[in-house]
């Protein structure tokens, strides 16, 4: 994979938590820049100010839509249960890179912002959530 170095791409993040929820939840950077081709790491930092365990689980997307075949996260918290014991703060790394070929799509000449938008839900007992692209 080439970086490319000539395009940059500012990424900004985004985080929500569903009612049902009471976590604090929240990205630990506003925005990065990036080159597509290159990895990038960005951290979320969840909390559970309850007095009693939750387990929660995210969904992800990214916008612009069209963007969002581009952007390849390589570790990720989405769609799996995160377990947090009362009072647990923790960080969620997200380590992901856009494909060089973004560069190459006449569709995204003029995308030079992505956004990264999580939600986390309060897991449900016996509930998956459908991860997108597989059946």
């Amino acid at each position: 994979m080439v970086p490319v170095k000539d395009r940059i791409i500012k990424v900004t993040f985004n985080a929500d938590v569903h009612a049902s929820l009471q976590w604090n939840f929240r990205p630990q950077q506003t925005e990065i820049y990036v080159v597509p081709g290159e990895t990038a790491l960005a951290f979320y930092k969840a909390k559970n100010p309850t007095d009693k365990p939750i387990i929660g689980i995210s969904t992800y997307n990214v916008v612009p839509f069209e963007a969002g075949q581009y952007f390849n996260k390589i570790q990720c918290f989405c769609f799996e249960e995160q377990r947090l014991n009362p009072q647990e703060e923790v960080d969620m790394p997200v380590f992901f890179y856009i494909d060089p070929e973004f560069a190459e799509d006449p569709r995204m000449v003029n995308v030079d912002l992505i956004t990264l938008s999580y939600t986390f839900f309060e897991a449900k007992e016996g509930y998956k959530l459908p991860v997108p692209g597989y059946n």
